[in-house]
């Protein structure tokens, strides 16, 4: 009888943790969704950081990965970036450090990103998801 009782509780605690399991496996599939949907809808991230061919079209094999910006600002900026960085990945940044930069604007080393970056004012909920989807598309260690 203790036998069974125990095996119950043991199958009661997996179903538990196996749900539990699913839903967060959901969380994270719903995050990431919400994330790519703000770097290639509302931030359109893509415009800047990925290459182009020549009729205008991403590319998408280089997709975030930086590239020269084909604009300049129409007066002098000494601080314009001419070129955008690589972000699939968000290589060299702290979650919690990119997280802050697109609720802020400000970046780990406490300055504003270069025009033409907009500063941007996310929420917590859709700068975490925003992080989420760049660092899903770092490559992968084999």
């Amino acid at each position: 009888m203790k036998i069974r009782k125990i095996t119950i509780g043991l199958a009661v605690t997996l179903v538990f943790w196996a749900t539990a399991l699913v839903a967060a496996d959901k969380s994270t599939e719903v995050a990431l969704a919400r994330g790519k949907y703000l770097v290639e809808n509302i931030g359109m991230c893509g415009d800047c950081h990925t290459p182009h061919n020549e009729k205008g079209e991403p590319i998408k094999e280089q997709w975030l990965q930086g590239t020269a910006l084909a604009f300049k600002p129409a007066v002098p900026m000494p601080v314009w970036a001419e070129k955008s960085v690589n972000i699939a990945g968000l290589p060299g940044w702290k979650t919690d450090a990119a997280i802050k930069f697109f609720m802020t604007g400000i970046a780990y080393n406490g300055l504003p990103a270069r025009p033409p970056m907009p500063q941007y004012r996310y929420s917590q909920k859709d700068a975490e998801a925003i992080v989420l989807y760049l660092k899903s598309l770092a490559p992968r260690n084999k």
